[in-house]
């Protein structure tokens, strides 16, 4: 990318992966680490690789979506939430270790609209909205957009080492 555009402004670590399993027993230690790999490894690399060329630059913005489960994991779901915890610690240390030139902030969703929650029944989008969540739906995804592109642009210029939960009140830990 430095290659070709000379110079990387704005990284967004997005990716995220958690896949079912039917038991604690039953998650593999090949499983474990391909969770950590692409939720916690990935955005190390790339936040650490991106970030010494923006300090290098004086100026660059990392922006790391995490997940309301690193405050509030559940059984199902409990290495992913393991790795985006530290992807929210990661985002904190980062945001000491690359300033002032580097601005590191996170998103940290609860459940949106996406490819996953497309193939949930009725039944599993009424009981998520019967658990407690206050807004009793899930997000959209025009929802999150907005503060994206507050916590990458100058208006957030004062902003680093900050979790902002987008989660419809579904977790009741801070950031």
């Amino acid at each position: 990318m430095i290659a070709e555009f000379g110079r990387i402004d704005v990284l967004v670590n997005n990716a995220g992966m958690s896949p079912l399993y039917p038991s604690f027993v039953d998650v593999s230690e090949e499983l474990f680490d391909k969770v950590m790999h692409v939720n916690l490894k990935g955005a190390w690399r790339l936040s650490v690789l991106a970030g010494e060329h923006q300090r290098a630059r004086g100026a660059g913005v990392i922006l790391n979506i995490t997940s309301a489960a690193a405050v509030q994991p559940s059984a199902r779901e409990l290495p992913y939430a393991v790795a985006k915890a530290g992807l929210n610690t990661l985002t904190v240390g980062l945001a000491h270790a690359l300033g002032p030139e580097v601005r590191v902030n996170a998103i940290m969703p609860g459940v949106f609209e996406s490819d996953i929650t497309d193939g949930w029944s009725e039944e599993q989008l009424a009981e998520l909205s019967d658990s407690g969540l206050p807004l009793g739906r899930i997000g959209r995804q025009e929802e999150i957009v907005a503060a994206a592109l507050h916590l990458t642009s100058d208006a957030a210029s004062y902003t680093t080492g900050a979790i902002l939960k987008i989660d419809g009140g579904l977790t009741w830990a801070p950031a």
